[in-house]
């Protein structure tokens, strides 16, 4: 194969400005649409259009290509067109109180419910107590207990006139009632009476005892009996007035079977509960700071009649789009606070709180897949919720039973809702590799590209970017020279003259540096100058270390030859990365060989100094010399490879070409040129193939 000269003309493509019809961006339009990745848009109206299981979508590609722009850009669009979900809303479950019950309702009627809620119970604070303290309720109390009173009374008199009957008196002593005869005798008058006598006295007595004794056993159940009146009573005269209040609220919410069963279930509890009224209207005044809860500014057990509306869609218009910055296992699926009072954690319904997957629910959630891996438990809480389409709100501790204390245990909402994953290839080749459930939930992937092509159609809608980019942050715009020089620098950064970077946020980046310069400057335009004072500026920020490296290269503390000529001995050119700053650096190579068993020892990585594809450039070499000259014998030679001067980890394969000359030097005792230096990787066909990093 014939060596080809490459000129340096060849490594540097130029944009020409003449090709633009604009003056300066400002009088391009907006960018509407995307460069370059039509693959990843199918992808993403796809996963958008499909209403069927597990078709969440993984947006995969480089950092800060644009990936949540577009996505979020296609999917509030698709939003807009779709129906507004349902409001969502705890409320007290009387019956099992630590398991809040959830009620789903129209757009917009949470939050009026949550008001009708509040306002009904500031009329039921006056209105209870009223109805319990009216001329009717306290005359038919007052009925009840007199009856009481009076059958207390009859039942005595009927016991005295007995005892009447049988001359024996009915006395109240300090300790009760007592009987007695009512002829008072004396101790010795009465052992002298006919034991027939004292025996009739005396079972006369006992008897009168035992009725007194059933009597007042009665009274108890007397007294019950006149309770449970009073609270029928208090129901009657309570419901009266409690069902006139809420038959407004039923005929308000009548197409609402949910809210109608609530309804009557705050009837009851109200009726049930009517003395909590009295008490609280008798609890106000100079004590009722103290009775004041923690949570809300009224009366603790009032606190029970009230609506938490956590998902409030009054104001909103189509499907709701949310983005997770954060994603927490409690931000994710929400959380139930507590509040300190008096020494105590306490909370109630009205402290559960939504997640970003209610805020989503009947819509559209985007999280970033990195932020989401490295918090703890959000990635199965997410996995869970997936599955079982409903979303549980429950703590950590007792998500993994590290707690016995019972806390609420709100009622499961039904979850519909669109997830999108935002991350890196690698992270979503990791999960497809060691999670199997992933694949199952996450069926679609948009693959963005990290270029696009360089040509004529795209150079124009490259420079509406850069336009679109000046006006959203408010920079200067560009004139046709310094939007040529942008272009010709984005090819740079990916390295490929027939493409352009698709990494906008870069491109951003460099726009606000420009502008910077331009400002210093003191120009109205960002001109190519500053565009090119930005790239300059950004290599002198990170160039120290190979300003060192080529100090330390021309006092000779790093053995470089760049005159004469020498047996086993290259130059090789390596490109070094420090962040995001690349450059090159010569190293000297170095091969002995002398007569053995065909032995080629590569000492870095003898010494664990080689990485993985370093290793592999070395064995190719040893599979081309041995397959090239000595394809019918045994080599009959050892050799030794390495890198001089270098005191880390040598990785990448496109040493070995140079490798290859110094070991040929080294067998043939042929010289090679050190004012040369040698890059390329080698494959066992003895062929030279692509390399990077040819400007560097």
């Amino acid at each position: 194969m014939a060596i080809q000269r490459l000129d340096p003309d060849l490594l540097y493509t130029v944009c020409e400005p003449d090709q633009f019809s604009f003056t300066t961006t400002a009088d391009l339009d907006d960018l509407k649409e995307v460069i370059g990745q039509d693959r990843a848009l199918e992808a993403i109206r796809f996963s958008i259009g499909i209403r069927q299981e597990g078709f969440n979508l993984y947006a995969l590609g480089p950092n800060r290509s644009g990936k949540r722009s577009v996505v979020t850009q296609y999917i509030k669009e698709q939003a807009a067109r779709d129906s507004v979900p349902s409001d969502w809303c705890y409320v007290d479950n009387f019956n099992t109180p630590h398991k809040p019950l959830a009620l789903s309702l129209p757009p917009g009627i949470g939050l009026r419910l949550q008001q009708d809620m509040a306002q009904l119970v500031d009329e039921l604070r006056t209105t209870v107590p009223k109805a319990l303290e009216s001329e009717e309720y306290l005359a038919r109390q007052q009925e009840i207990e007199e009856a009481f009173s009076e059958r207390q009374e009859k039942a005595f008199e009927a016991l005295h006139e007995q005892a009447q009957k049988h001359d024996v008196a009915m006395l109240r002593t300090p300790t009760g009632f007592a009987f007695a005869p009512r002829k008072v005798l004396d101790p010795k008058e009465y052992e002298k009476l006919p034991d027939q006598e004292k025996r009739k006295i005396e079972a006369v007595v006992a008897d009168l005892q035992e009725q007194l004794q059933h009597m007042i056993q009665q009274g108890p159940k007397w007294r019950r009996e006149m309770l449970k009146e009073i609270k029928l009573l208090n129901r009657d005269v309570i419901m009266s007035a409690v069902d006139q209040l809420i038959d407004q609220m039923r005929r308000d919410y009548a197409d609402l079977p949910q809210v109608l069963t609530y309804l009557n279930s705050v009837e009851q509890d109200v009726v049930d509960h009517a003395d909590q009224f009295r008490t609280q209207e008798e609890g106000e005044g100079a004590i009722q700071g103290i009775l004041m809860s923690a949570i809300e500014q009224q009366p603790p057990f009032l606190s029970r009649y009230q609506v938490n509306t956590i998902i409030d869609h009054s104001k909103s218009k189509g499907a709701p789009v949310v983005y997770l910055d954060n994603p927490t296992f409690q931000n994710l699926v929400g959380r139930v606070e507590y509040q300190a009072h008096m020494g105590t954690l306490i909370t109630n319904f009205t402290m559960i709180k939504a997640g970003a997957l209610h805020r989503a629910n009947g819509g559209y959630l985007i999280l970033d897949a990195r932020k989401l891996l490295m918090q703890p438990y959000s990635w199965e809480g997410l996995k869970r919720v997936l599955t079982s389409h409903k979303i549980r709100i429950e703590s950590l501790g007792q998500a993994l039973s590290l707690t016995s204390s019972q806390s609420l245990e709100p009622e499961a909402i039904p979850l519909d809702v669109k997830v999108v994953l935002l991350g890196e290839r690698y992270i979503y080749a990791l999960l497809c590799e060691f999670d199997p459930e992933f694949s199952e939930l996450f069926k679609v992937a948009a693959d963005f590209n990290d270029t696009i092509d360089r040509n004529t159609d795209n150079y124009q809608q490259f420079a509406q970017l850069i336009a679109t980019l000046t006006r959203r942050d408010k920079l200067r715009a560009l004139d046709t020279p310094a939007v040529a020089r942008v272009i010709e620098h984005s090819s740079r950064i990916i390295e490929d003259a027939e493409k352009l970077s698709s990494r906008f946020g870069k491109v951003a980046d460099f726009l606000r540096e420009s502008d910077y310069w331009a400002a210093e400057a003191g120009h109205e335009l960002i001109t190519a100058d500053d565009i090119q004072q930005a790239i300059d500026a950004g290599e002198r920020r990170m160039s120290r270390i190979r300003e060192r490296l080529q100090e330390e290269t021309q006092r000779g503390t790093l053995m470089i030859s760049s005159d004469g000529t020498e047996v086993g001995q290259v130059n090789g050119l390596s490109v070094m990365q420090f962040g995001s700053y690349a450059f090159g650096h010569p190293t000297r190579i170095t091969a002995r060989a002398h007569i053995g068993k065909g032995e080629l020892v590569d000492i870095q990585r003898e010494v664990e100094l080689g990485g993985p594809i370093h290793s592999k450039g070395v064995l190719i070499l040893s599979g081309f010399i041995a397959g090239h000259y000595c394809p019918r014998h045994p080599l009959s030679l050892s050799a030794s490879l390495v890198f001089e001067q270098t005191y880390g980890e040598v990785e990448g394969d496109s040493a070995s070409s140079a490798e290859l000359y110094a070991l040929l030097s080294a067998i043939s005792g042929v010289p090679i040129k050190q004012s040369m230096a040698v890059t390329g990787s080698v494959n066992q066909l003895g062929q030279i193939q692509a390399i990077g990093g040819v400007n560097e």
